[in-house]
C-alpha cells in the first residue's frame, strides 16, 4: 500500500470507529443506566424504611440478611453451568468479554439485602456487575469479536460506576484505569466516556438523586498548603493500606474457621451479622458506621466535627462485612474512610476540616482502588470544580504510592510496578504476584549491611 493511499484510508477508518462506539456506547449507556437506576431507586426506597429501624432491630435483621447473602450466594451460582466467572476484571483479561447472564441478578438482590439491613458496604460494586454482565450480553447480541466485547464489558462498568456517583468522566476513566496498576488502555477512553456520559443522563431521567458538594474557598497557590495536602495523602494511603488489609485478614480468618470447623459456607456471613450486631452495642454512634454512611460523610465534607477514630471504625464494619462475605461495593466505603480520616487530621495541620475531608476522600480512592487519574476527576466532578486540582493531585498519587502494589481488588493486574526499587512481572494479578526488591536496591542493601558490620568490628577491637 502506497504512502498516499494508507494517509487517505486511515482517516475514513477512524472516523468509521468513532461511528461504530457512539452506536455501541450509546446503546449500551441507555441498557446500563436503565438497569442501575432499578437497582438504585429500589435500594434508596428500602434505606429509607431501614433509617426508621431502632438498634434492637438491626441487630436482629444483621445475622438474618448474613444468611440470606450465603445462601444466595452459594446456591444461586449453581444454576451458573457455562463455568464463566462474573469477577469484571476476569471477563476482560481471561474471560474475552464474556459474563454468566443468568446470574446477573444475584449480586444486586444480595447488597440489597446487605445495605438495607444495616450491613456497611457500597452501591457501586452491584451497578458495575449489572453495567458489565448487560453489556457482554450486548455484545454477545451483536455477534462482536473478541477485543470488541472485552471493549464493551469495560464500557459497562464504567456506565454503571458513572451513573451511582454522577461523575461521568471519573466514571469512565476508572473502568478503564482500574483494569490495571500502570497503565490505561487509550482504546477504551471514547466509548467509556459516552457510555457514562449516557448512563448518567439515562439514570438523571429516571430520577436517581445525585449530591454534589461545594468546598471552602482556597487561597491563593501556596506551598506550605501544597506540602500539607501531602501529607494529608501519605497518611489517608496509610489509611488505605490498613483497609485493604484489614479486609484481607478478615477473610483469611473466616476461610480459616470454615476449614477448621468444617462450617456450612452460607453460616460464614451469618457469624459476621452476629459480630457486627454486637458492635453497634459496644462502639458509640455506632449508626454512623452502618450501610452507606453518607450522612457522615456528608457531615465531614461539611466540617462538622467527627470522631477521631471514625475511620477506623468504619473501616472495621466495612471489613467484616465484606470480609464474612456479604456482597456490597467496595468504593463508597473508601469515600467516607477518606472523608472521616482527612477531616480527623486536617486541624492537626491548620488546615480546615472540610478540605481535608475533600482531600481525604480523593486520596483514599486513588490508593486503595489504584485508580489516581479517575480519582482526580472524581474530585473535580463532585466538587464541581471547586476544589483545587493541583492540592488533590498532589495529595491522590502521594496515597496511590504509600499503598504499594495492594488493592482491593486482588484480580487487579499488575502492568508496571510503582517504583524503580521494586520488581514485578507484567500483566499478573495482584492477588497471585510477589513483588521483589530490585537487584540495585538489594545490591546497595547488602553493601550497607557489610560496612555497617565492618564498622562494629572495628569498634570492639577498639574498646578492648
Amino acid at each position: 500500500m502506497s504512502p498516499r493511499r494508507f494517509n487517505f484510508a486511515e482517516p475514513l477508518v477512524m472516523l468509521a470507529t468513532v461511528l461504530q462506539w457512539l452506536v455501541l456506547a450509546t446503546v449500551t449507556g441507555v441498557v446500563v443506566g436503565t438497569g442501575t437506576s432499578a437497582f438504585l431507586n429500589a435500594l434508596y426506597a428500602l434505606m429509607a424504611v431501614g433509617r426508621t429501624l431502632e438498634l434492637v432491630w438491626i441487630s436482629v435483621l444483621l445475622p438474618l440478611a448474613g444468611l440470606i447473602n450465603g445462601l444466595l450466594l452459594y446456591y444461586g451460582y449453581r444454576v451458573n453451568r457455562t463455568g464463566l466467572k462474573d469477577t469484571l476484571m476476569v471477563a476482560v483479561h481471561t474471560q474475552e468479554g464474556m459474563m454468566p447472564l443468568k446470574t446477573l441478578w444475584i449480586k444486586p438482590v444480595a447488597a440489597l439485602v446487605t445495605l438495607a439491613s444495616g450491613g456497611s458496604a457500597g452501591k457501586e460494586g452491584p451497578c458495575s456487575h449489572i453495567g458489565a454482565s448487560l453489556a457482554s450480553a450486548i455484545a454477545r447480541g451483536l455477534g462482536l469479536n473478541r477485543e470488541l466485547r472485552r471493549r464493551l464489558v469495560a464500557c459497562g462498568v464504567s456506565a454503571g460506576f458513572a451513573s451511582v456517583f454522577g461523575t461521568p468522566l471519573a466514571g469512565a476513566i476508572y473502568g478503564v484505569e482500574v483494569l490495571a496498576i500502570g497503565r490505561i488502555r487509550h482504546d477504551f477512553l471514547f466509548p467509556a466516556i459516552i457510555s457514562g456520559v449516557i448512563s448518567f443522563q439515562v439514570s438523571q431521567f429516571w430520577g436517581v438523586p445525585y449530591t454534589f458538594y461545594s468546598a471552602l474557598a482556597l487561597p491563593a497557590f501556596s506551598q506550605g498548603l501544597f506540602l500539607k495536602t501531602i501529607i494529608i495523602g501519605i497518611f489517608c494511603g496509610l489509611v488505605a493500606w490498613l483497609f485493604v488489609d484489614l479486609t484481607a485478614w478478615v477473610s483469611r480468618v473466616v476461610a480459616t474457621l470454615r476449614v477448621n470447623f468444617k462450617l456450612w459456607p452460607p453460616l460464614l456471613p451469618l457469624i459476621g451479622g452476629c459480630v457486627l450486631a454486637g458492635l453497634i452495642w459496644v462502639i458509640p454512634n455506632a449508626n454512623d458506621y452502618l450501610g452507606l454512611s453518607l450522612p457522615l460523610m456528608d457531615r465531614a465534607l461539611a466540617g462538622e466535627p467527627i470522631a477521631w477514630f471514625g475511620f477506623l471504625w468504619k473501616t472495621l464494619f466495612v471489613a467484616i462485612t465484606l470480609g464474612s462475605g456479604f456482597y456490597g461495593g467496595i468504593v463508597t466505603p473508601q469515600f467516607v474512610i477518606g472523608a472521616t480520616a482527612g477531616s480527623a487530621l486536617a486541624p492537626l495541620l491548620g488546615i480546615s476540616p472540610a478540605l481535608g475531608a475533600s482531600i481525604g476522600l480523593v486520596a483514599v480512592v486513588a490508593a486503595a482502588s489504584n485508580t489516581p487519574i479517575a480519582a482526580i476527576l472524581m474530585g473535580i466532578e463532585l466538587f464541581e470544580g471547586t476544589l483545587g486540582a493541583t492540592y488533590v493531585a498532589g495529595a491522590a498519587i502521594a496515597a496511590y504510592l504509600i499503598i504499594g502494589h495492594r488493592s482491593v481488588y486482588p484480580d487487579q493486574l499488575v502492568a508496571y510496578s510503582k517504583t524503580s526499587w521494586m520488581v514485578v512481572r507484567p500483566d499478573m494479578p495482584l492477588g497471585q504476584e510477589k513483588i521483589h526488591l530490585s537487584y540495585g536496591l538489594l545490591r546497595w542493601w547488602r553493601r550497607f549491611q557489610w560496612r555497617d558490620l565492618r564498622d562494629r568490628i572495628r569498634q570492639r577491637k577498639l574498646r578492648k
